[in-house]
Order: C-alpha cells, then structure tokens, then sequence
C-alpha cells in the first residue's frame, strides 16, 4: 500500500508536475474569470457555507495529516443508466460510479476553471486550436496490464468515432476529428480539420475517459456489460439497475494532479445500490446501513441536518433542467405556442416548492456557474397575461374546456421524462398546472432511464424535460447544432455558424461574445425552455471524510474514507 500526501492545491505552482510550458486551453483564462464572476449568490459550488447553513465543498480545503484507510463505502442512488461505459453514459447516478473506473487525459479545477495534469503531464496547442500534442506520463497501466501510451489513446479516440447513439456527447467533443499521429510511446498529436478550442477542456471529462485497447475495440453493448480502465478503482460486478461494486486498483498512482494524496485510493471497495425512493434513501443514511446519498428532496433536508448528516452541494454547470422541444412536433413548431409556454412557467414558484434550498432559477440556457454564461433572464419572465395574448394574437382561440386552439389543432403536447432525479416528477406536475392555467395541455410520460439516449436520438417525443452537465458553453453545439445528433429537429440556420463559430475561436473575448450570442439567439427561439438549475446535493454520514466535486459536479471519492 502506497500512501502520500499530496500538497495543498491552493499553490499553483504545484500543480504542474512537468518542467514543459502546461497551457491552458484557448478560452479557459476567459472562463476561469467568467466563471468567478457569474457565481450567484446562492450558488455554492466553492467552498464554505451552503444553503441554511449547511457546509457545501468543491475540493477537499487540504489532505488530512491522518486518515483510516479501508473499508468499504455504501453509495446510494436513484437510478442506473443501465451502462457501465464511461464514453456511452450521461446519467449523474451511474456517473458517480463509473467515473472512477477510468482516468482522464487532463482535469479541470472545479474552482478556477483551469485545465491541469492527469495523465499527460504536458501539452501544447498550435496557434489555431485544430492540433494538440499530449506528452504522457509514465507508468500508468490499465487494469489488464497494458500501458496507458499514445497508441491506446489513438484506439480510444479512433473508435469514439464510430460509436452509436448512447455516445452523442463524444461525437460533439471529437466534431472534426482528423486523426492521431503517435510520435513516441509518451507523446501524439490529436489533430482535426477545423480550429476546436473545447478539445482541452473536453480531455477532462469522464466521457474521454480512456478505455484498454481491448476494451475499447469491443461491440456498443459490450461495453455496456464492463469495461476496463486505468482508473483508482476496477469493476468487481454490476447487476443493471441493481447495483455496481468497485475494487481499489492496487499498485494506482498516476492520478489527477488536484487530488490530495498519491498512490492508491483509501477505500476498499465502493458499495454502489439503487435506492429509487428518495425517502428510503435518506432513512438508509440517518439509519446508518449506507454512507452517502444522492438526490436529496427538500423534505429530506431538515431530518438529515438532525441526523448530524453532512449536507455536500455544488452547483452543475452545463444546460439547466428544461423542456426540450422538438420542432418536428406541429403544436411546438409555432412560435406562439413555445412562446407562451415560456411565459407562463413559474420558475421561483417552482425552485421554492420542488427543490432544495440550494437551487436556483434557469436565467439563461447556460447555468450561471459555466463558462461563458450569459444572463438571458429578460426573455425568461414569468408574465401569464402576455402568455395568453401570445396565443390570441396568433389567432388561437380557447374553448369551452379551457384549452386553446387554432384551426382544430389544440395546444396540446406530451412531456417525455425519466426518473432519475427526486424533483422530476413534481416538477413537471407543477408545470402541467401552470400550462394549463393559460389554456395550454400537457401529458405526461415516463420513459426507462436505461433507454434515455436512444430515445432522444430517435425523437419519439414531443418535449423532453432534462438538463446536461459540462463546465463548457461547447455543450450548446453538441445539443443545437444540426450538424451533430440534432436529437431536436432543427432546422439549418445561422445558429449552426455561431455555435462553430464559438468552438473554434482561439480569443477568449471573441469566443465570450459568440457564446453570448448563441444562448440569445436558442432562448428567444425557444430551442429549449430552461426552468431550473441543477445543484447537485449529497447527504454524507458524519463518519465519512474527503467527499469531492468534479468540475463537472459530479462526486470523486479517490480521497474518501470513513472514520472509525
């Protein structure tokens, strides 16, 4: 066992590991100080106090001079994607377990937004962003004992290209990709047809997560079933929508350079469960039987706070919750119509009578913690008089049962959702009566989690409430660009340019003001509806230390472990 303390990361300079120049992404200097600036007040994606007082944390404030290493950690979750590939998955719940089974080319400083050591120690990027040259460290393994080298990275990426539906986001991330050349066993060049300025900030991501050569040579499915990475912790058994169990990797230690410790993780095993009752899980956690728990309802947090339970929240970066609208839809296609649906939600009433104290109203389609976020909260008024005249004046008229009409067609559609979040339901219950207040029906329908992406990508739905997390305003082009998945059926525009635009500048102002004019432009066209923001919020037993936040949100446990 291989234990050591890893320096405080408040000191910059000791995040490089490497005497090379380390660079920072084009445009993350923009972000990091956008990022610090846009932080509302009652965000709490840094450290110190959080919603009523409850402590909220991004990276542990400094590694413990002692800590109890062993055990096992008992997880509870939601939901399970029904996938244990990294590259294919885009659930939080599944996410917590599988992003320790792989390590990523780089990490992102949840805090500064900056782009750090992982596996390449070093990196430089040419003057237009369409080529980046990675230099590896050495003695990373994956778990079947082949090197972590450059021809592994050129296997993953090469097949990335070709994967199905469930690996959207990793096509958006590889849009353009030209290919890899290996220069030596530590060094390539990942190169792409046209300037890509969010390539580094996407090697950050657990979706770029790097899989074996074999791994990743196998079938979609098979991946699904297992896969193996180089990450602090190995798959011991998943049993879909039941529960996934993770080994420490014995003999780990090339981990991110923001982590508190080298060497091998501190816990055991990670004891993954899904517990679909959030009520169930917050009495598993005051009971004891699990250590943490995701996906805190508001009514769990008054009891959870008496059981002495640690209240960890930090808010998501990426698209807030919404409705998704599909403009193959007729009744969606009018602008009357997702105009006054706009207008006529409630956002406030939803956040206060949903969702936890931590969260806060969508003012734009970006949340006001990523990169680049631009405040659009003009458009997103709740004004349920002009949702109406909305409609009049594009010669609706209401009938007897209240609900509007234009022509014979109703102004009626079908809400697709998934439960993998406490506050789904309810909310789209509150917005059903707030719609149908100015004369606007909806039904509701629950898909399976497991299908979510295939789904989507099908476009057999009418609007789909969800939300996608990454600290990169790129996520808008992999969600609104036609080019790419286009899950949403729209049409070609000067959107497609802007969106490109902003992807490939190289200037941070430039790229600042493009993003800004993305989120505009999809929110007064009413691409998506945004409604809330997703904070995440884990409920921790008092025993358990080192719980982190990824850049993205999601939990780390490589610097966990439990107090005995």
């Amino acid at each position: 066992m291989n234990h050591t303390t890893r320096p405080t990361f408040r000191a910059g300079a000791a995040r490089h590991r490497a005497s090379r120049h380390t660079l920072l992404a084009p445009g993350a200097l923009g972000a990091t100080l956008l990022l610090a600036a846009c932080a509302p007040g009652g965000a709490t994606e840094t450290d110190g106090e959080g919603g009523d007082g409850a402590a909220a944390s991004a990276l542990p404030a400094s590694a413990p001079e002692e800590v109890t290493p062993g055990g096992a950690l008992r997880f509870a979750v939601g939901s399970d994607q029904g996938c244990v590939d990294p590259q294919q998955v885009g659930s939080n719940d599944t996410i917590y377990s599988i992003r320790h089974l792989v390590d990523s080319l780089t990490d992102q400083d949840p805090e500064t937004g900056e782009i750090v050591p992982w596996l390449a120690e070093s990196w430089e990027v040419n003057d237009d962003a369409s080529a980046y040259t990675f230099h590896l460290q050495e003695g990373a393994t994956f778990s079947d004992g082949t090197p972590v080298d450059a021809e592994a990275v050129k296997t993953n990426l090469d097949r990335a290209t070709d994967i199905g539906a469930r690996g959207a986001l990793i096509k958006g991330y590889l849009d353009g990709y030209a290919g890899t050349t290996v220069e030596d066993d530590r060094t390539f060049t990942v190169e792409f047809d046209r300037p890509n300025a969010q390539f580094l900030q996407a090697t950050s991501t657990h979706t770029l997560g790097l899989l074996s050569p074999e791994s990743a040579a196998q079938s979609d499915d098979e991946r699904c079933a297992s896969v193996v990475g180089s990450g602090p912790f190995t798959l011991e058994n998943y049993e879909p929508n039941s529960s996934i169990t993770l080994a420490k990797r014995e003999g780990y230690d090339w981990g991110s350079s923001l982590w508190q410790h080298t060497g091998e993780a501190y816990l055991d095993t990670l004891e993954f469960s899904v517990v679909p009752e959030s009520g169930v899980r917050s009495g598993s956690l005051q009971s004891g039987q699990v250590d943490v728990i995701g996906n805190i309802a508001p009514q769990d947090e008054e009891p959870l706070k008496a059981a002495d339970a640690q209240l960890l929240a930090r808010a998501n970066p990426g698209i807030p919750f919404g409705l998704y609208v599909n403009h193959d839809n007729e009744v969606l296609s009018d602008p009357a119509v997702t105009e006054a649906i706009a207008l006529a939600i409630n956002r406030e009433e939803i956040v206060e009578t949903v969702y936890t104290t931590y969260n806060v109203p969508a003012t734009s389609v970006l949340a006001s913690t990523t990169p680049l976020y631009a405040d659009q909260s003009e458009h997103l008024r709740f004004d349920p008089v002009a949702a109406e005249a909305a409609l009049t004046e594009a010669g609706y008229a209401k009938g007897e049962d209240g609900v509007y009409a234009k022509d014979g067609q109703r102004a009626s559609f079908d809400i697709l959702w998934f439960n993998n979040a406490a506050t789904n339901a309810p909310t789209l219950e509150l917005i059903q009566q707030q719609l149908a207040s100015v004369g606007i029906e909806v039904t509701l329908t629950e898909g399976q989690v497991a299908d979510w992406a295939a789904t989507v990508a099908e476009g057999n739905f009418d609007a789909n409430w969800g939300n996608i997390t990454r600290a990169d305003a790129d996520i808008l082009r992999g969600s609104f660009h036609t080019g790419l998945a286009n899950s949403y059926r729209l049409e070609p525009s000067d959107l497609d340019d802007v969106l490109e635009a902003q992807a490939g500048a190289a200037d941070p102002a430039e790229r600042a003001e493009l993003a800004a004019r993305a989120q505009a432009q999809i929110v007064t066209e009413r691409h998506v509806v945004p409604v809330v923001e997703l904070t995440t919020v884990l409920g921790v037993g008092p025993t358990v230390q080192g719980v982190a936040f990824d850049a993205g949100s999601r939990v780390q446990l490589y610097d966990a472990w439990i107090e005995r």
